[in-house]
């Protein structure tokens, strides 16, 4: 729990045992989670503290939201090294429409993208949908 504190610490965060919790859960995880997943894990939290930590990780850059088509927004830790930095996790996601998983596919980024005049960027999302390679066995 000492690295995580100090994660946390490096991202301006205050490691409370909660925070410290929902971020090793996290990171204990291969796919992306919702907050139903977060909020069953850890039945006798509040929702709204667990929402708030989400946000919050999302915030500071922590985690990245992910919106894969469902309607339900998935949370996955950033890849950058733990080092604070401006927030660009630019690289593909994958939806399994077997399983429904999500996962980051970190390795393929997603490319620049050049856009008309005056057209200002505010977030990207590359998603592609199939068939995973558990459920294509």
């Amino acid at each position: 729990m000492k690295k995580i504190e100090k994660i946390l610490q490096q991202y301006g965060i205050r490691p409370t045992a909660m925070r410290m919790l929902v971020y090793r859960f996290i990171e204990s995880k291969t796919t992306a989670v919702s907050l139903s997943v977060v909020e069953n894990n850890f039945e006798k939290s509040d929702r709204t503290t667990l929402y708030r930590t989400l946000k919050t990780f999302e915030e500071k850059g922590v985690v990245h939201q992910i919106d894969d088509g469902t309607g339900i927004p998935k949370y996955a830790l950033c890849n950058h090294e733990n080092k604070p930095e401006k927030h660009r996790d630019l690289h593909l996601h994958f939806h399994c429409n077997s399983c429904r998983e999500t996962v980051c596919l970190t390795n393929h980024q997603i490319p620049q993208i050049s856009l008309p005049k005056k057209f200002i960027p505010e977030d990207i999302n590359m998603l592609v949908k199939g068939v995973c390679d558990k459920c294509s066995q």
